[in-house]
């Protein structure tokens, strides 16, 4: 086992690259999709393949994620098998196809005003020995971000071209 585990030190696994749509610094909407990816790197997603030896016994192991579970923040879980679809503006609103979210509530009460959103990569590592052993094992990489959750507010107009107002949302 030791030779295994030599083998993943040396692949050097790196938790997800996490994405998202809105972005950081952007405010999404309740009630509107939120999309959620990551970036695929032979680090943080695989399949990845390291060997590792001593005389008359050799190791390979082989390291891709299963999936990713994504926690929300607001008490769901999104769980997604592949990496999800990038955000492109062209998409308008419509929902990922692959991995997303809807909140329904504001992130106007929480620390930042933001809701804390962790990702969970799952990677099965397999391995092999030239002695005919094999066996599996599990490990997870987790990477964190926060998104801004508002609600549309309509601004009032004096008929009477005074100032506009907008009500505050208190973030």
């Amino acid at each position: 086992m030791t030779l295994v585990y030599q083998a993943i030190g040396e692949m050097r696994l790196a938790p997800p690259l996490v994405k998202t749509a809105p972005g950081p610094g952007q405010i999404g909407l309740v009630n509107m999709p939120v999309w959620l990816w990551v970036t695929k790197t032979e680090n943080t997603w695989g399949p990845i393949v390291r060997s590792a030896n001593v005389p008359g016994l050799a190791v390979t192991v082989t390291a891709q994620v299963k999936a990713i579970n994504w926690s929300m923040g607001d008490g769901k879980t999104v769980r997604c098998e592949g990496p999800g679809t990038p955000y492109d503006k062209s998409m308008g609103v419509k929902g990922s196809p692959t991995c997303g979210h809807r909140y329904v509530k504001t992130s106007r009460k929480l620390p930042n005003c933001k809701y804390p959103v962790t990702a969970v990569a799952q990677w099965d590592i397999t391995w092999q020995s030239t002695l005919g052993d094999s066996g599996q094992i599990s490990m997870t990489q987790q990477a964190a971000t926060q998104l801004r959750i508002g609600e549309a507010v309509p601004v009032l107009v004096d008929p009477g071209g005074g100032q506009a107002t907008v009500a505050d949302s208190g973030c």
